[in-house]
């Protein structure tokens, strides 16, 4: 410093001791500027007092010795102090060198600097609130100062300021908002920790309304909530749950969805108390916003869904997670199946795009989702950015969700209940949304299919449902049901009706469109058939399904359709299929579905007496298909007591090739017998008389077994059959001799008689094939 420069109104004594490098120097030197400056404030001589204060600053404060700076600092504070309540004319020349300072290299000067500083603000108060941005930004910067003495004196500033802002009602929220969403992503422990004690003061003020600008700063906040200090992270639990608390109170005024987007991307990140916070977040949003929610269901459920497969490690988050998929669940009505007529939204919300996306908040959220989709495809469906209407319709982007649940159900990684709770959204969807839903059955149907083959049974059960609710719903009834997977499957709505070559006028049924098996059965839509074929095509190519979960599938799709229809249809499709082997091996399973299942209970009563044209009509179709498998064909008869045609049929097996399955298929149709099933079969071998080709097909099918446990059941049960001669009663010898039941006089046994030979014929044609092959292993029995 220049000794010769004038330094007036500052005297050179002054000068010289506020460059002393003594600290009690210095402060002789702070009293005497302090005596100068009231002189000059009593004689209202605002230019000596700035002069003074620019001195101060430019000369000493901003020196480039560090003995000038720390008495330019203590003479800035002494100024202040000699100002008094008129300090706040001249804060902003005091404060911006002594926050200069804070940037020094020399920490005992940075300390110095805190002092000064809080000597200035402890004088102006309320007036240093116009600056209070840069006394934050200083502040938030000495916060994480590694010396131990400038961190002491920042947070006695720190508190003094709090006070200053507590006790003020003129306190600039809007103007410190900005910086506060800049400083809230530092990743400094000490400044993190700065950044929530403060906005935990904010939040106190009853004047300040922070709720209002908390879109602003909830991402940041979940961010430091994965602070790896435990005291940051419960300070922050604490603001979260303040401010939680305030939304539960004042739900009226929340901006719920410009935060929907922040919560879903915290609820998808690896952090176990970030995840568990953002998901009751997301539940009190779902539950106090409502139909606000909606636009962002896609979003939600791509973060809910799969929290809903952890294990007990994370019970907490599976049990949040569940009550947000429920309740954004009870958000679809049938409302919104109506196209174009959005219901407006009671609070004052705004209405979110979905083709626009929060990069910020994306970029800046911890973690990635954790979820079955990748990040792309997250990042395209969970994040909308709100419009500026102040009273927007509520729409729900089926689109979107219907992309997830897809996304979600074709990952075969994916955990049970999240599989489970994806068929349930979407029979939810087709539910309450059916026209909307049935535009994205084609893309659906696939996997839905492919999901039969799930593990779970419960998954299984879900995705009947939701298959037979496509096939039966109204909304489904098209002319046209989409394209069939495969040209061997392209079978016609009309070709799907009762086979009626011969006595077509007895067989006919209704012309109506789609599927009717008959009048007295309600009529499935057009995606039905689909269903049909091509589930019977899955369990062609997966033998394994057909075996574990064949019967399973059909029974409870039994339950959940028109059993009659089911039979009907699948009986008319392995009419025309071509693999004949697996046509014989599903007619048996159907057939074993049949006689044995309580689901089908009705079913065998309506085949059991033929005494409607409708199950007459139902025979002749299961008939021709069953034909594919002879023992099966039996059985049939035997279940519609037409005995007389079960007795051709089995006279027609001596031209059959006898194999070892076959005999196998006998032996079981003899277990069969004995079942309660056919405990009427077994009472009717009382009527000797009336019943005579009962009795000669039984005794058929004991020629045609070996000698075995079966040929012994069936013997035994033969020989209890009575004398005729013993059972006659004196009016029966007078009364007129009956005859035998006689077959329904509306079918043309002769002409199924023909179709059981030409497709016995069939079959044995492409048996030899194989065998010519050397792909077939020969298992006939040598008699």
């Amino acid at each position: 410093m220049n000794p010769e420069k004038d330094f007036a109104p500052l005297t050179p004594n002054i000068v010289r001791a506020l460059n002393d490098k003594l600290y009690e120097k210095r402060k002789v030197a702070a009293l005497e500027i302090e005596k100068l400056v009231r002189e000059f404030v009593a004689q209202n001589n605002t230019v000596q007092i700035k002069h003074v204060i620019q001195t101060l600053s430019q000369e000493f404060a901003l020196s480039q010795h560090p003995h000038s700076r720390k008495g330019g600092l203590i003479g800035l504070a002494a100024c202040s102090i000699a100002l008094g309540k008129d300090s706040g004319l001249y804060l902003k020349e005091l404060i911006e060198p002594v926050l200069t300072c804070f940037n020094d290299a020399d920490s005992r000067l940075r300390y110095y600097a805190c002092e000064a500083l809080y000597n200035i603000v402890k004088v102006a108060r309320g007036a240093v609130l116009p600056h209070f941005n840069v006394l934050f930004d200083g502040l938030s910067k000495l916060a994480a100062d590694p010396d131990p003495n400038v961190k002491s004196g920042s947070e006695l500033l720190d508190r003094l300021l709090k006070d200053i802002v507590t006790e003020s009602n003129k306190f600039d929220l809007v103007g410190f908002i900005p910086l506060l969403r800049e400083r809230i992503y530092s990743n400094n422990q000490y400044a993190r920790q700065f950044i929530i004690s403060w906005i935990l003061v904010l939040e106190s003020v009853p004047d300040i309304n922070l709720l209002d600008y908390l879109p602003e700063i909830l991402d940041g906040l979940f961010q430091i909530l994965g602070d790896n200090g435990k005291e940051i992270r419960k300070m922050c639990e604490v603001v979260l749950g303040e401010f939680l608390k305030e939304i539960k109170k004042n739900p009226s005024s929340v901006k719920f969805a410009e935060m929907a987007n922040i919560l879903v991307i915290h609820c998808q990140t690896t952090d176990d108390l970030i995840q568990l916070t953002a998901m009751c977040w997301l539940r009190e949003f779902i539950q106090l916003a409502g139909r606000v929610m909606l636009p962002y269901s896609s979003g939600i459920l791509t973060a809910v869904l799969p929290c809903l497969a952890y294990d007990d490690r994370k019970k907490s988050i599976k049990e949040v997670a569940n009550v947000c998929n429920q309740s954004l669940m009870k958000l679809v009505t049938p409302e919104d199946d109506e196209p174009d007529e959005p219901k407006p939204v009671v609070q004052r919300q705004a209405e979110p795009n979905p083709e626009d996306s929060l990069a910020k908040q994306q970029g800046t959220a911890s973690g990635g989702p954790d979820g079955s989709c990748d990040s792309s495809f997250s990042s395209s469906i969970s994040v909308f950015t709100p419009a500026s209407t102040d009273r927007a319709p509520v729409t729900l982007h089926l689109d979107g969700i219907v992309q997830v649940l897809n996304c979600h159900l074709s990952d075969m990684a994916i955990g049970m209940m999240t599989r489970i709770a994806v068929l349930k959204w979407l029979y939810h969807l087709y539910i309450k949304t059916p026209r909307k839903m049935f535009r994205h059955t084609d893309s659906l149907f696939p996997i839905l299919l492919q999901t039969l083959s799930d593990e779970s049974d419960e998954v299984i059960l879900k995705d009947l449902e939701v298959l037979a609710e496509i096939a039966s719903s109204p909304a489904g009834q098209t002319d046209d049901a989409g394209p069939l997977d495969g040209p061997d499957l392209r079978v016609s709505h009309s070709e799907l009706q009762v086979p009626t070559p011969g006595r077509t006028n007895l067989l006919n049924t209704s012309g109506t469109k789609g599927l009717e098996c008959s009048p007295s059965t309600p009529t499935m839509n057009s995606y039905f058939y689909k269903f049909m074929i091509n589930l019977l095509k899955r369990f062609s190519s997966e033998r394994k399904l057909l075996e574990v979960r064949g019967a399973f599938i059909i029974r409870q799709l039994c339950l959940l359709l028109n059993a009659e229809n089911i039979f009907h249809s699948m009986a008319d499709i392995l009419l025309r299929e071509e693999d004949l082997k697996f046509a014989s091996t599903m007619v048996h399973t159907l057939n074993t579905i049949l006689l044995t299942s309580t689901e089908l209970f009705q079913l065998r009563n309506q085949l059991k007496d033929l005494k409607t044209l409708e199950s007459q009509n139902l025979f002749c179709c299961l008939y021709r298909s069953w034909c594919h498998n002879p023992v099966t064909t039996v059985s049939l008869c035997f279940l519609t007591q037409n005995y007389r045609h079960a007795y051709d049929l089995i006279q027609k097996f001596g031209d059959l090739e006898v194999t070892v399955d076959f005999l196998t298929e006998v032996d079981k149709l003899v277990q069969l017998i004995e079942c309660p099933i056919f405990t009427y079969l077994r009472l009717q071998l009382l009527d000797v008389k009336n019943n005579p080709y009962l009795i000669k097909a039984l005794y058929g099918l004991l020629m045609l077994l070996p000698q075995s446990s079966a040929f012994q059941l069936l013997s035994h049960r033969l020989q209890c059959v009575p004398n005729p001669e013993l059972l006659q009663t004196e009016d029966s010898l007078q009364a007129a001799p009956k005859s035998q039941k006689a077959d329904s006089p509306s079918i043309d046994y002769a002409e199924l008689l023909q179709h059981f030979e030409k497709v016995q014929k069939k079959h044995l044609e492409v048996r030899h094939q194989r065998s010519g092959r050397g792909d077939h292993l020969d298992r006939r029995v040598v008699l």
